[in-house]
């Protein structure tokens, strides 16, 4: 079936875009949505006669027959996910397949060793396989979709994951869930479904650059980990040495926590409001020989919990803020902007003079330069600091030139 795009979407798609907005869809295909009627990022009404979820088509444009091939989605804002910009070969599972393949053998150059054992192994667009996110931890690999239009790929593709895997090491492949449901065959919490081989663990340790880590598969964050902050895990041990006192808000499974205190941080004080996630940080620091009773783990709202450390008069000289994100979509991003302020001006109030501070974003509605402006001296109220690097996400998370969406993360060290 073929979909008729506006000038403005088609431009996109040119420059490699691999995203079509509903509006961008003009009327006169088979599939042509009535225009006017939504707002980007609202979801439209199927027109008749419209193709199913997971359905391929093709684009085309005023004086462009052919622009690219993709697959609709029938509910999502994002109407179709573009995987193709040439006629030949056919958009079918062995494409898919291929361009698998080509993403899992890119990393096999890049983590080659047992260093590490946990990375991405397919970053959906950025990998040029729009929507599909497959993360490695050790022998388990887990699949997360954004979007329901490759969920009816899925049991044509496993053959294929299945067998390029396992040549890898990989012996089980589970489905992360967006939420808890019967399909996780677990009504406390369980967002992982098994797909192949060996059932998986709820848990398990994996190793970051020889940094031991927990990981929770099936209740955790994400796919079980944020492994686009390894880098950036790395980077704080090394900025730790020498320094007395550290805080990590929003600690979650204490990845931060465990490489200051591994950096050789005196006292590394933890803090999130899941004491869950304080169990799991207690067990990766004793796996890594670090006694976690000669460190603090704190259970509350960073917040408050900022607002007494100043009424203590509590200071550090080392503090990582990676709160989660506070813009989902571009309509909660001025929100978002003032709860950053808000927070990096209380950060700021227990920081010490010749303190680092480490603050994250991991919104790709809020640019960089967005974000530093939350870090100004007018927030800080203070003139003592000055921005000593700005990193995103590692290499296992490649992007595109033109999907701005994919540069989300934004780790700014200031000292």
């Amino acid at each position: 079936m073929r979909v008729h795009l506006t000038a403005t979407a088609a431009a996109a798609v040119r420059r490699g875009h691999p995203w079509v907005y509903r509006d961008g869809i003009a009327g006169g295909g088979e599939n042509a949505v009535q225009r006017g009627e939504r707002r980007r990022g609202e979801r439209a009404p199927r027109a008749a006669g419209a193709a199913a979820t997971g359905d391929v088509v093709e684009l085309s444009a005023e004086g462009a027959p052919f622009l690219g091939r993709g697959l609709w989605d029938a509910e999502s804002a994002i109407a179709v996910r573009v995987f193709q910009r040439t006629q030949a070969p056919p958009l079918d599972e062995r494409a898919l397949a291929e361009r698998l393949e080509r993403a899992f053998a890119l990393r096999d150059g890049w983590f080659a060793g047992r260093d590490t054992t946990a990375y991405r192994l397919c970053n959906g667009e950025g990998d040029r396989v729009p929507s599909l996110v497959i993360d490695r931890y050790d022998r388990a690999a887990v699949v997360r979709l954004d979007g329901e239009m490759l969920a009816p790929w899925l049991d044509r593709l496993l053959p294929h994951l299945a067998r390029a895997l396992g040549a890898r090491g990989v012996r089980s492949i589970g489905l992360r869930a967006r939420a808890p449901s019967s399909a996780s065959g677990d009504a406390e919490g369980k967002k992982l479904a098994h797909l192949h081989g060996p059932p998986l663990p709820d848990r398990l340790f994996v190793r970051e650059m020889g940094v031991a880590m927990e990981v929770d598969l099936a209740r955790g964050q994400k796919t079980g980990a944020f492994l686009d902050q390894r880098d950036n895990r790395a980077r704080v041990r090394a900025l730790a040495a020498g320094r007395r006192r550290v805080l990590n808000l929003f600690s979650y499974a204490g990845g931060f926590s465990v490489a200051a205190a591994l950096g050789g941080a005196g006292r590394v004080t933890s803090v999130d409001s899941a004491s869950a996630a304080h169990a799991s940080a207690q067990r990766t620091f004793r796996e890594n020989g670090v006694d976690p009773a000669a460190h603090e783990f704190v259970t509350a709202d960073a917040f408050d919990f900022l607002e007494k450390a100043r009424a203590r008069g509590d200071r550090y000289d080392l503090i990582i803020c990676d709160p989660p994100s506070f813009a989902p979509s571009e309509r909660a991003r001025p929100r978002a902007l003032g709860a950053y302020r808000r927070l990096h001006t209380a950060v700021a109030r227990v920081l010490d003079r010749g303190g680092l501070l480490c603050a994250a974003s991991c919104s790709s509605h809020i640019t960089a330069e967005d974000f530093l402006a939350t870090l100004d001296d007018a927030t800080l109220e203070r003139d003592d600091l000055r921005v000593r690097a700005i990193h995103g996400q590692p290499e296992d998370h490649p992007t595109l030139p033109a999907w701005w969406e994919g540069r989300y993360l934004k780790f700014v060290v200031l000292e």
